[in-house]
């Protein structure tokens, strides 16, 4: 008995679902859709590949590191680092990390002090060099050091800039 009202309630749930009730929503769809065909767009024609050829082999190169060797050997305008120098203290740390702190006086003769990075005190006077760019001390002040630094521009020609160290601005407070 209790299989038959399980099929009892099987059917009367399945009567539910081929009503006509949607009907008008089935021509609708119906109706809409008999115009309609697919179509798919052609693909694009594809290009042909040229061959771009490289013909600037005649040019420097400008990765390369030749053309500033040869300008280090032989600048035309004679200016140079001397290479073969023994390298100073001050010459192992940027210039923009050493502090001028003070100066010393020796009847005309002015040295000025410069505090490292180290926390070292050295002395410089005219002729001695400091930072990286192969920089001399050209004149010392009371308040700043004129450099001469020679430099490499981005052609490898060596060029000379002057640089001015102040005291420091703790120190002239003093």
């Amino acid at each position: 008995m209790k299989r038959w009202l399980l099929y009892v309630l099987l059917l009367t749930g399945l009567t539910g679902c081929f009503g006509d009730e949607h009907s008008d929503l089935k021509e609708w769809m119906v109706e809409q859709s008999k115009g309609l065909r697919g179509k798919i767009e052609p693909l694009p024609e594809a290009k042909v590949y040229i061959a771009f050829p490289y013909e600037a082999f005649e040019i420097a190169d400008p990765f390369r590191t030749s053309k500033m060797e040869l300008a280090k050997k032989t600048n035309g305008s004679g200016l140079a680092p001397n290479m073969n120098r023994v390298k100073e203290v001050l010459e192992n740390y940027d210039l923009e990390k050493l502090r001028m702190v003070g100066t010393l006086q020796q009847g005309a003769a002015v040295q000025a002090l410069i505090r490292a990075p180290d926390g070292n005190l050295y002395r410089v006077k005219q002729g001695s060099y400091m930072g990286q760019n192969f920089g001399m001390v050209a004149k010392v002040s009371e308040t700043e050091i004129t450099l001469k630094e020679i430099v490499e521009d981005s052609g490898g020609d060596w060029v000379e800039r002057t640089t001015v160290l102040g005291l420091d601005d703790a120190e002239q407070k003093k």
